[in-house]
């Protein structure tokens, strides 16, 4: 449905260790960054890719956006979400836990990265 997502940053190195924290907990790899600034994740031929804005002017976070990643389990999803906190993100909304939604109950987490962008990391509960 998607070949990437990319956010902005007004700081590269901190989102690097932001970002390369959180991944890890999915056991995705550490990325460098480009000579053009970026650093770029992938699995399965999807790509996350975190830039300065090309324009020019201050990286901000969309309003009302929210950046979904799939957890392989509970497990995972808390991995992450201490990753973030312990690198630069801020938790948000309500503590890491179930919830129930339309398709079914959902294990989530949300964070802030270090430039505000909102994620989420969401694995299905058995019903």
């Amino acid at each position: 449905m998607f070949t990437h997502i990319m956010v902005g940053s007004n700081d590269i190195a901190r989102s690097k260790k932001f970002y390369d924290a959180i991944f890890a907990a999915m056991d995705i790899p550490p990325s460098e960054i480009a000579a053009n600034g970026r650093i770029s994740y992938g699995k399965h031929e999807l790509r996350f890719i975190v830039t300065p804005p090309l324009d020019g002017k201050a990286a901000t976070p969309a309003n009302g956006g929210t950046i979904g990643f799939a957890a392989e389990s509970p497990a995972m999803a808390d991995a992450w979400h201490k990753a973030g906190v312990e690198n630069g993100g801020e938790a948000i909304e309500n503590p890491p836990g179930v919830r129930q939604s339309p398709i079914g109950p959902l294990y989530l987490a949300y964070l802030r990265d270090p430039d505000g962008n909102k994620l989420c990391i969401a694995c299905k509960m058995p019903v």
